[in-house]
């Protein structure tokens, strides 16, 4: 958890699953589990949230909303896919209209197992999405830092 700079900020999609995901989702959120322990916070506007948690698999209908969702997250974020569904469709991945997993539709950082996933596991997730934010964040600090020098030499010689 050192990894952590700042309390996580999450958002929380149900792509089209069984609802056994977003009750062990809800689970974390108890004070049994107590997500917030590690700082996180749950939020409904996508313009705040660092981690996308989403649960299901995807299908004709929900594929702009999730696309929506992703592209409205400011960079950097993570995203964590929960349960069967949310890798490969699970056990609707024969359905008419359901394309598969998360990852079809935009990019995955974290996987997180089940057919409902456990809220440990769940929690274990969000940890690793954490971390691999914080490490999104120093690489584009260290982006800047390099634009920023590169910058600098060439500012002076117009001068």
């Amino acid at each position: 958890m050192s990894a952590i700079e700042k309390s996580p900020w999450l958002i929380h999609y149900d792509a089209s699953s069984c609802n056994g995901c977003d009750i062990e989702v809800l689970a974390c959120l108890t004070p049994m589990y107590d997500a917030e322990r590690f700082g996180c916070i749950v939020t409904g506007d996508p313009k705040q949230a660092d981690i996308f948690l989403i649960t299901g698999s995807v299908n004709n209908l929900n594929i702009p909303v999730v696309k929506n969702i992703y592209e409205q997250m400011p960079e950097p974020k993570a995203v964590v896919a929960i349960g069967a569904c949310a890798y490969s469709g699970g056990v609707f991945a024969e359905c008419y209209n359901v394309q598969g997993g998360v990852a079809k539709v935009i990019p995955v950082d974290v996987y997180v197992p089940g057919c409902a996933a456990k809220p440990e596991s769940i929690l274990d997730g969000v940890v690793r999405a954490a971390q691999i934010l914080a490490e999104k964040k120093k690489a584009m600090r260290k982006a800047r830092r390099a634009a920023r020098h590169a910058e600098s030499p060439a500012q002076e010689a117009a001068k």
